[in-house]
Order: C-alpha cells, then structure tokens, then sequence
C-alpha cells in the first residue's frame, strides 16, 4: 500500500470510530490530520528512508472537504407504541423509541453525510440520558444538549389499518422542554460554523419560553449568515399559553428562506389565502414574499388518503419564478408514516446543501417521505441511492443482490 492510500484508509477508519462514538464532527479534522501525518513520519522512517522527503507524498484530505453542518431545534419525546397493529386496550407490552420533528431531520442529515447538530433538553434521569443516547447513535452531535429538571414527554401510537386510522395520544406536557428558561442556550456558539438551521412550527406552540429561545437564535442565525428553514406544522391542540399561533409565527417565518407550508397552513395562521394545489402556489408564494421578503423557496407534500394503509404522496415547490409538482406516488401497504414529513424537508435541506437544481430538491424531498412509510419508528433509514433510484422511477421493489 503506498504513503497516500495508506492515509486515505487512516481517516476512514477514524471516521468511521467518531461516528461510532458520539464525538463532535468539529473535532474530525484536527483529529485526523494529526493522526495521519503521524503515520506518514512512520512510513517515511520505515518505508522510504532512501528517498527525498519532497518525492513522498502527503496525505490527500479529499475526506476532510468540510461536510455541511446542520443545527435543528426542538423537543425530543419518547414514542410508546403496542407490537405491530394492536390498540393499547389490547396489549401488555409497549415498544420506545425517542424522537422529535427537528430531530428526525437531524438523523436523516446525518446519516446522508452531514454534520447534524441537535439542541434540546432533558430531563436528567435515565430517561433524559438514553434518548441523548439515542441521537448519538445516529451520529448526530448531542454536545448542546442540556439537562435539568422535569420530566420527558411521552406519545402513544397505535398504528392504523385499513379503514382504521392511526391514533397518536399526547402525555407531553410539563417536560423539561417546556420549562426551559429563555437564555439558557448560547446561540453565537451553537451556530458557530453552522450553514443551516431548522425549526417547525411544533418548539414555539410549546411554551412562551421556547418560541424566545427560537427567536433568539433566528436572530443570531441572520446575523452569522446560516441559511433557514421553517416547517410551520401546525398542531391546534398544542397552543396553549394564551397567544395566537399567527402572533407567535410571524415574527419567527421573518428570518426564513424557506418555508414548509401549504395554503391551508397560511389561511389557518395568517389569513393568507391561495387555491389549494399548483394552480394557487405561486399566488401563494407572491403573498408570503410581500409579508415575509427573506423567503426564496416555498414547499409542501400533497397527500391524499385512500386507507390508513393506502396514501398518495407528491411535492410543490415555488422558487419565486415557477411552481414545480413531482410526479404522484402511490404509496400502498404503508408501515408507518410518522415522520414522513421530517424525511420531506430533511430531503430538501440535503438537496439544498448538495447544489442540486430545483427541481431535484422537490423530488428528493418527495422521495424520502415516500420511502419513510416503509420504514418503522420516526426516522428514516434510506440511502441517497435509493432516493435516485425511486426518482428514476424504480418503483417495482424488486429485490437488490
């Protein structure tokens, strides 16, 4: 093996460890440079001591290209769910797994090669530590989280079938989330080096406190120059602190570039109104721009259900000039479509950040929500191929050997 291949090996292999074990991807650079110019002084001393230190090559950092790096905000809950169909009047035994809208974009990200970054609170008790546990798992850098006190928020799922449609019952709230005071994160350093953030409209409905704390670090967003991203995903039962959604919202959707929301979302928050579909998106878009005019890209998925196991799915984009619709997926035998909408922007920011044209940002963001129904729990655990696979049009299933 030569000097250079020898080196390229070193950092996939330290790669692959500091993935494994949860360290900040910040560090990955220094680390590996350091290592491997080692290894070099070795090779040299054992390899090539009879030739000019100018003729051996230094190792290629082609893997050390700096990767995009992804902060997201927002709540993370414990996801209690029954074995494969059954009601929880049926059952005796329930299966957990930890997740959260912004978190769900965060594993996706990392698992396509980004950096991730998630920021959040928890409880500190084993509950609170097994799900920062969780995201490390995932690759995702857990250095910002914090602990205090309260508990952690729970959700029950009982998946649908059939003409039965999935029911999803809330025990959240007070969680340490809700109860985190205004300043408690230190926005200038967790951005430092950032190049986009990500929030939904799911961390401000919570309390007054969090919708702060997401103002605060939009603000220092705009100021460092990290492109934005809200997903407005509207939940009515969540408001509960005496403020309107629109009044918390708008001064929020000020800082984005892009926005997830479709003209049912911006009738119910802001009393914009648009027809519904492509027809309506570009007046749609026009309206937002002239209250909101940081935003460059508007999307939303269209879903149409037939069954709980039964859905259509399909992407609209306006980019400002043009509205561009993907192709309408027939997602049949679903398996869980909980977080189907995270993997649709995940799928964006990826696109985004890769320098993909528009119109190949709306169809990775449609593929990787039509790829999550077939996947358990929240996240989504497809390949980029396999996104490019589906986009060509390799729809069948049939089997990879």
């Amino acid at each position: 093996m030569t000097s250079q291949a020898f080196s390229n090996t070193v950092i996939q292999a330290i790669w692959s460890g500091i993935r494994d074990s949860g360290m900040p991807t910040s560090d990955f650079l220094n680390v590996s440079i350091t290592v491997c110019l080692a290894f070099q002084i070795i090779l040299r001393q054992r390899l090539h001591n009879s030739l000019p230190s100018a003729l051996l090559p230094l190792p290629s950092f082609r893997y050390l290209r700096p990767m995009p790096r992804i902060v997201t905000f927002g709540e993370v809950m414990a996801r209690l769910s029954p074995p494969g169909k059954k009601k929880l009047i049926q059952t005796d035994q329930l299966d957990i797994i930890y997740s959260g809208a912004e978190a769900n974009v965060s594993v996706a990200l990392s698992h396509w090669g980004m950096q991730a970054a998630h920021v959040t609170r928890f409880p500190d008790n084993p509950l609170g530590h097994a799900a920062t546990a969780s995201l490390r798992k995932h690759g995702v850098d857990a250095s910002q989280i914090q602990f205090g006190e309260g508990r952690l928020g729970l959700y029950f799922v009982e998946h649908g079938a059939g003409n039965r449609a999935t029911q999803i019952t809330y025990d959240r709230l007070p969680s340490t989330f809700q109860l985190q005071a205004s300043n408690c994160f230190n926005w200038d350093n967790i951005l430092e080096g950032a190049d986009w953030f990500h929030w939904t409209g799911i961390t401000p409905a919570i309390s007054q406190s969090a919708a702060d704390s997401l103002l605060e670090a939009l603000k220092v967003a705009k100021r460092k120059g990290v492109k934005v991203s809200g997903d407005i995903n509207f939940r009515s039962g969540l408001w509960q602190y005496g403020k309107t959604p629109g009044e918390v919202l708008a001064p929020l959707v000020e800082y984005c570039q892009v926005v997830v929301a479709a003209a049912s979302d911006t009738t119910s928050i802001f009393n914009i109104t648009a027809p519904e579909g492509a027809a309506g998106y570009l007046e749609l878009y026009q309206k937002l721009k002239q209250r909101f005019p940081m935003l460059e890209y508007l999307f939303a998925s269209q879903r149409g259900s037939i069954s709980a196991s039964h859905n259509t799915i399909s992407g609209l984009m306006c980019n400002g000039s043009e509205v561009i619709e993907t192709r309408t997926y027939d997602v049949d035998h679903i398996v869980d479509r909980i977080g189907s909408g995270d993997a649709f922007a995940a799928g964006f920011v990826y696109a985004s950040l890769k320098g993909e044209d528009d119109a190949m940002k709306i169809e990775m963001a449609a593929a990787a929500s039509v790829l999550k129904h077939t996947i358990e729990g929240d996240f989504i655990f497809v390949t980029i191929d396999e996104l490019r696979s589906l986009i060509a049009g390799n729809t069948g299933g049939r089997v990879k050997r």
